[in-house]
């Protein structure tokens, strides 16, 4: 790569950290889908060497089906409610202010409820995308409430 060409993200639509940009209005970025195949998750991304990172938005009633991925995460909700489940626990509802822990590797789906849209802040390490690999091994995109059994 020559020096003043700017380095490649390694995900698509995803922003590159460094070579003279160091701060983002991530309101301001242009969104990408966050989870192709298993989410509906969607928006900004921005990609450090060795972290990205991700202000992503859920429609009420949608979210990740279950999947895994490589690299560990770490989720902070800022708006709404989603349902999480994490490795085969209880699922439960989590709030504003709920930090969630994802392990590399460990099967795990968030869902907003009925009570409206969700906002989160995320990081991931570099080792892999921001995108996950669906748990059924279908990539048949992310999860819609009409999906809930009974429905």
């Amino acid at each position: 790569m020559n020096a003043n060409e700017a380095p490649k993200p390694l995900n698509e639509g995803a922003i590159k950290a460094g070579n003279g940009d160091y701060i983002f209005k991530m309101t301001e970025l242009a969104r990408m889908e966050a989870g192709r195949g298993v989410s509906t998750g969607e928006g900004p991304v921005v990609e450090g060497e060795r972290m990205q990172i991700g202000l992503i938005r859920k429609k009420r009633g949608t979210g990740a089906r279950a999947h895994t991925h490589p690299n560990e995460q770490w989720t902070y909700i800022l708006k709404g409610t989603l349902r999480v489940m994490i490795d085969g626990q209880p699922e439960q509802i989590c709030g504003p202010g709920t930090l969630l822990y994802l392990p590399a590797n460990i099967p795990h789906h968030t869902i907003a409820t009925d009570d409206g849209d969700v906002e989160f802040f995320t990081v991931k390490d570099m080792s892999y995308g921001i995108h996950g690999k669906p748990v059924d091994g279908k990539m048949t995109g992310g999860y819609i409430e009409s999906d809930r059994e009974g429905n």
